[in-house]
């Protein structure tokens, strides 16, 4: 489908994990879609979360269990549906003199076990110092702790193989178009939007998705629309530092503010922490993580870990706002993160169906539910088909990760092993694609960065809409972080050349 192909049964506006993901539902229902974002694609929350699909453990102390079971269930449903960028992590949850007693973290691990359906991830299990290496990597007076199962993602490359699998359905994909006006006509929307580069295009459709994330309350004034649910805007800040330690494990932090804050081993190299919840009032598109920020996450590391860490320390720190519906709370780190929908349909009206919250792990269900709402007034037949679905590069054999890089390496027995395995991480099977006929280094193209060559900036380009350098460095890979300032530089200019000739 062509941009250019009016009308659409369904617009959607916001390019961020909520938007693709009812792109992808509507588009696989058999729904002419397009889909618009001002930006990149996850360019703001989606590519700033913690990097986790979790039943998240704190919300059963906020008794948002509806929230932690959909979450849980979620977990091995994204799991199975794509390998290559989701896999299992264990989290060490160390017990804490002062804080919550051993018999209500073990009470609430119990519930997190069992509510959401489990059956691949292990349970939780105790672990002591000295009979376990789980709390090693912790200061000596942490002595006992459990040790729980979530699961890693790439969020940014979530968004991206959604994107990918809508698009192969029929769905038109456009970032760098922002809405500027809409309005009804009749039986449709007339939704007006410009590009970066100041076309302009008047778009119809029959139905409108408002999935703009911070930018929700500003769709919905350009629409005239006099509806107002309530928009709290909360920051949360990740700071990245050299690899603090050896071992696989995740560590889950209490604090003394009863928040929970997460030490992530991150791309090989390098450990995440984060994050904060702290009320935005700003320009969403401007966050960035302050130094009082920093200073929190690496004290609190400090706190827990045999070696303290510094905010000189870090090699990389990224925010994002959080776009959470306003139930009325005055804590920003207890404010709901479940998502709500406001539809405006009123005296049978063409729908605008806009979405506040949700999480990273939820917007599968989030797009059936919202394909659910917007039924009646699209009318369409078409049931869900979404569980169950791989996702591309997500078709490994028996879901084996480690059976299909091994596979792969002695496929392309040519390239440097670690190239090899982030390759396999990154695309899946879809490997193929970006090797082409490749035999050998020599035809990947220039090598921009350690790494990094042309034929997978091309792929990137060519099949996951990436238009700058922070596109592919930042969000379709992390690249940025082993990359020196020249290197990225080189990588900007390369995709300056790149739209100029197109």
């Amino acid at each position: 489908m062509t941009f250019d192909e009016p009308p659409y049964d369904l617009l959607v506006v916001g390019g961020g994990i909520n938007g693709v993901g009812i792109a992808r539902d509507a588009a696989g229902r058999g729904l002419s879609v397009l889909l618009v974002e001002r930006d990149d694609l996850a360019a703001a929350t989606s590519s700033a979360s913690s990097k986790l699909v979790h039943g998240g453990l704190r919300y059963l102390e906020q008794y948002e269990f509806r929230l932690v079971r959909e979450s849980l269930a979620e977990r091995e449903v994204l799991l199975a549906a794509a390998p290559h960028i989701i896999w299992p992590l264990r989290f060490v949850l160390p017990i804490h003199s002062g804080l919550r007693p051993p018999w209500v973290l073990r009470a609430g691990l119990f519930l997190y076990d069992h509510i959401g359906g489990r059956k691949v991830l292990p349970p939780t299990r105790t672990v002591r110092r000295g009979r376990d290496n789980a709390l090693t990597p912790l200061a000596e007076k942490y002595v006992q702790g459990f040790e729980y199962s979530d699961c890693w993602a790439d969020d940014a490359r979530l968004v991206a193989i959604n994107a990918v699998d809508a698009a192969a359905r029929g769905a038109c994909i456009e970032p760098g178009w922002n809405v500027t006006g809409a309005r009804r006509e009749g039986a449709l929307w007339h939704v007006d939007m410009v590009s970066n580069n100041g076309k302009q295009r008047t778009v119809r459709a029959s139905g409108l998705v408002n999935a703009a994330g911070p930018w929700v309350q500003e769709v919905l004034r350009s629409t005239g629309s006099v509806r107002r649910s309530s928009l709290r805007l909360v920051k949360g800040s990740h700071v990245v530092v050299p690899r603090l330690y050896e071992g696989p494990q995740a560590f889950t932090l209490q604090t003394s503010d009863r928040r929970i804050v997460f030490i992530i081993p991150y791309q090989d190299d390098f450990t995440l922490i984060g994050t904060t919840d702290i009320p935005f009032t700003g320009d969403p598109s401007k966050v960035t993580a302050s130094s009082a920020e920093l200073h929190y996450l690496c004290d609190l590391a400090s706190e827990y870990l045999q070696a303290p860490v510094t905010g000189t320390q870090a090699v990389w720190s990224y925010s994002g706002v959080r776009p959470l519906y306003d139930d009325g709370d005055v804590s920003a780190s207890t404010v709901t993160r479940d998502y709500v929908f406001d539809l405006d349909t009123a005296e049978g009206r063409t729908p605008l169906l806009s979405v506040y919250g949700g999480k990273l792990t939820t917007y599968r269900r989030l797009a059936e539910h919202a394909m659910s709402e917007l039924r009646s007034s699209l009318r369409f037949d078409a049931r869900e088909w979404t569980r169950g679905s791989i996702l591309p590069g997500g078709d490994i054999p028996n879901g084996d990760f480690e059976t299909f890089a091994n596979a792969q390496a002695a496929r392309y027995a040519w390239l440097p092993a670690k190239l090899a395995r982030r390759l396999c991480r990154a695309y899946g099977t879809r490997i193929e694609l970006v090797l082409g006929n490749a035999q050998g280094v020599k035809d990947l193209g220039e090598e921009l960065g350690p790494g990094l060559y042309e034929a997978e900036l091309q792929f990137m380009r060519d099949k996951e809409w990436a238009r700058t350098g922070a596109d592919a460095l930042w969000r379709r890979s992390k690249m940025g972080l082993r990359l020196s300032e020249a290197q990225r530089e080189q990588v900007a200019a390369w995709f300056g050349k790149q739209v100029a000739v197109g």
